[in-house]
């Protein structure tokens, strides 16, 4: 059996709001804006459900585990389909900032862990 690892709250992400979604109780909205500081960023993880980023400022490397990554420049956005093992990581030497929705699905760890 396989030991669920969750992510520690990101101290540098501001949760907008996070509502149930309509017309479908067992699923939630949430809109953050995440702040990654120079050499910062998360392992590889996954959620129960769909993320879309949009870069607002600075470089994201964006990496989807088995794949080249990408980097992400202020106006680009990226989709996460439901599952998809990725990673954020800010390699330049400012911040960076995006804004984040996810549709996940509810009372269930938002974030799982995976090992790289």
């Amino acid at each position: 059996m396989r030991k669920l690892m969750m992510l520690p709250p990101n101290p540098n992400a501001l949760r907008y709001f996070s509502t149930v979604l309509e017309n479908d109780p067992s699923r939630e909205v949430r809109l953050t804006s995440v702040t990654l500081l120079p050499g910062g960023g998360s392992n590889f993880h996954r959620h129960p459900g769909d993320q879309w980023a949009a870069i607002q400022e600075g470089e994201v490397t964006f990496t989807i585990k088995g794949q080249p990554s990408r980097k992400l420049k202020a106006g680009d956005w990226v989709h996460i389909p439901r599952g998809t093992v990725h990673r954020n990581q800010n390699l330049t030497d400012k911040p960076s900032r995006s804004i984040e929705l996810v549709i996940v699905d509810k009372d269930k760890p938002q974030n799982e862990q995976v090992p790289d």
